[in-house]
């Protein structure tokens, strides 16, 4: 396994080319990593108190459904 610094050395050897395709690849990553994240918390219900605050300001009136 390579060390942080070997990879930060590897990634300044790139073209810049490859580097822009290397920040894309993180980029999707984290994106990727975001969503599994998030579609865990609403399954295991941790999100459902932003739901239920929306309806209890929708029905006092603090904000619309349009």
């Amino acid at each position: 396994m390579s060390t942080i610094h070997e990879i930060e050395e590897a990634i300044r050897q790139l073209s810049p080319l490859d580097r822009a395709a290397v920040r894309d690849w993180l980029a999707e990553l984290d994106a990727m990593e975001w969503d599994h994240q998030l579609e865990a918390d609403v399954a295991a219900g941790r999100l459902d108190w932003l739901a239920d605050e929306a309806r209890q300001d929708l029905k006092s009136g603090r904000c619309t459904d349009r």
